[in-house]
């Protein structure tokens, strides 16, 4: 099973840190249109509005950070620590079905990030491309 590991880790680390750029990244996105309305939207959940252009500005950066993998440990940290932030803020009503189900999501997410910290963004990142570089 090691041997299997070592063959795959960096496609499968790059794979990895795709698909999970690809949240912050489509969340980020989707919001350009209105940014106001995404502000303001964070504002019934609790986020004083002004953090809303905050908010938006950091799903887009950081999903792309992860994409390139560049800064991607610290990268991963903060989407951890948003992850399980917003899902205390956004679904606080354990009573909801669907409260508690996105609850949970979210603190898996915030799972896969902190592994991906610990892990590293692997061989196809400009992280590694920067450390042979160095």
């Amino acid at each position: 099973m090691e041997n299997l590991a070592a063959r795959f880790d960096a496609p499968l680390t790059l794979l990895a840190r795709v698909l999970m750029s690809v949240l912050f990244l489509m969340a980020g996105l989707a919001q350009i249109g209105d940014v106001r309305g995404f502000a303001e939207g964070l504002a019934q959940d609790g986020v004083p509005i002004v953090l809303g252009g905050l908010v938006f500005w950091f799903l887009i950066i950081s999903g792309f950070l992860m994409l390139i993998g560049a800064a991607t440990r610290w990268v991963a940290l903060a989407q951890a620590g948003f992850c399980m932030l917003s899902g205390l803020l956004a679904y606080s009503d354990l009573a909801q079905p669907t409260d508690m189900t996105m609850l949970l999501k979210n603190i898996s997410l915030t799972g896969g990030y902190l592994v991906m910290a610990l892990h590293g963004p692997g061989r196809y990142s400009v992280d590694a491309w920067l450390a042979k570089r160095g």
